[in-house]
């Protein structure tokens, strides 16, 4: 069993940053593979950023690629995301996620845990 807590969240000015941070409880969160997704108001959750259980590779969404990024800290048990030039169509409730290796990460449902999430709003 994972437990997951995202912190981080608030409001910011376009082109700001923000660390989003995933606090994992369990002492095998090293096996899992993590990953980054969020939900914008009346849209679907969408797949952000994903890493490999060991860190050694990341993954992520074109919309996102260059100004975000992905990584973790298994001694930590935690998972970051920073994001970096933000702009208003980032604004959502962003969620980590954890599962076992061997699925594709960009897919929700290779995800057997989830936290509750935290809200990112860029204003304009």
């Amino acid at each position: 069993q994972v437990q997951l807590v995202e912190s981080g969240g608030g409001l910011v000015q376009a082109g700001g940053s923000l660390r989003l941070s995933c606090a994992a409880s369990g002492r095998t969160f090293s096996r899992y593979a993590a990953a980054w997704f969020r939900q914008a108001p009346g849209k679907e959750r969408e797949f952000v950023a994903g890493i490999t259980s060991s860190g050694g590779s990341t993954y992520y969404a074109e919309s996102v690629k260059g100004r975000f990024t992905i990584s973790r800290d298994n001694v930590k048990n935690t998972v970051y995301l920073q994001m970096n030039s933000l702009k208003p169509e980032d604004t959502a409730v962003y969620s980590c996620a954890a599962g076992l290796p061997g699925h594709p990460m960009y897919r929700r449902g290779s995800y057997d845990y989830w936290g509750q999430g935290t809200q990112v709003t860029v204003s304009s």
